[in-house]
């Protein structure tokens, strides 16, 4: 199968692009760098780094010479702008990225006939869920940035599924972890962050009080459900959460990282405004942020249900959440080594 991916040098794309690879398929990555890294390209047994072209989903023109030009079979589409911090920051150039640039890849599959389109969703469009677990049909709309672009981008998959009877599937994924995540960067996933400083015997800190809890899920697991969904070729539009249908604390997840490391670092918690304060667009201008929605985004609790993927495509998380952070620490400690 000829696979184009989408933000193949972050780190979801560039994991999918490798088990691709290594199952026979070809492979035609393309990123524009803003947020992937080269240093996800490399792999033990292939360097991606010399095929992956440096493309803007924006660029309509750069986007039909690619699927004009390819057999492409299927799109996995993960390029995006993620940090929310980011989005709201800047919400025009998030919604370029995340909706316009997404149409533009629809358009793209509609006019050369690409039979399947995955597009990479998220659960922060349940941000402000009550009921858990949160379900695919049923859920209260988001109030920030980031989740609304994801949520009109959807809308915009489905709106071509249903007039041009494409197959699109969204993934909604959970907060992602596992080995390859990005600890090197300054303000990485959280996950990535406490392994890193208790690797180096760091205090870290946390921006909250320990008790919110996340659903997570790794990598692996979540690479078994995407390909499984490529194969259904169906007209149609479908929404599937990717999550282990399990929520973890900050202090849960933080504790079973301590044993497996043998650390015993108590972690400082502060208020989430200094969090916050790091993004000074938030509060410029005659209307800034207000704290009841950062309140919100930091004690917000997520727990998704994985029934619909239990049961279309007899798909079960097969990674257990100490094992999965057992080897991101394994990860982490064989890539600071040799820093």
């Amino acid at each position: 199968m000829n696979v184009l991916i989408t933000g193949a040098a972050g780190f979801i794309g560039s994991q999918i692009a490798y088990r691709l690879w290594k199952e026979g398929h070809e492979v035609l990555l393309l990123d524009n760098f803003s947020y992937g890294r080269e240093d996800n390209l490399v792999f033990p047994d292939v360097d991606f780094r010399s095929r992956i072209l440096r493309i803007d989903i924006r660029d309509r023109k750069a986007i039909n010479e690619v699927c004009s030009q390819h057999a492409i079979e299927c799109i996995y589409h993960i390029a995006g702008i993620a940090p929310l911090p980011d989005c709201q920051s800047a919400p025009a150039e998030a919604v370029e990225v995340n909706v316009t640039g997404t149409v533009t890849i629809l358009e793209a599959a509609r006019t050369y006939g690409i039979p399947k389109i995955v597009f990479a969703s998220t659960t922060a469009l349940y941000e402000n869920d009550v009921m858990f677990p949160s379900h695919e049909a049923r859920f209260e709309l988001p109030t920030l940035i980031y989740p609304n672009t994801k949520y009109a981008a959807e809308r915009f998959c489905q709106s071509y599924a249903d007039t041009y009877g494409m197959s699109i599937s969204a993934l909604r994924f959970a907060n992602v972890y596992g080995p390859h995540i990005d600890c090197l960067r300054k303000q990485p996933p959280f996950v990535a962050y406490m392994i890193r400083e208790l690797w180096y015997d760091r205090i870290p800190t946390f921006y909250s009080n320990g008790t919110q809890s996340r659903d997570y899920i790794y990598i692996d697991d979540l690479i078994d459900l995407a390909l499984k969904v490529a194969e259904n070729k169906a007209p149609g539009f479908e929404a599937v959460n990717v999550s282990a249908h399990q929520s973890y604390s900050v202090n849960e997840l933080y504790g079973i990282v301590c044993e497996v490391m043998g650390k015993n670092i108590v972690p400082v918690f502060e208020n989430p405004e200094k969090y916050w304060a790091k993004y000074p667009a938030l509060y410029e201008g005659a209307y800034p942020i207000t704290q009841k929605i950062l309140d919100h985004e930091v004690n917000k609790k997520t727990l998704c249900d994985n029934t619909y993927a239990r049961e279309k495509y007899g798909w079960e998380p097969q990674v257990d959440i100490r094992s999965g952070l057992a080897r991101v620490v394994a990860y982490v400690d064989t890539l600071l080594s040799t820093q």
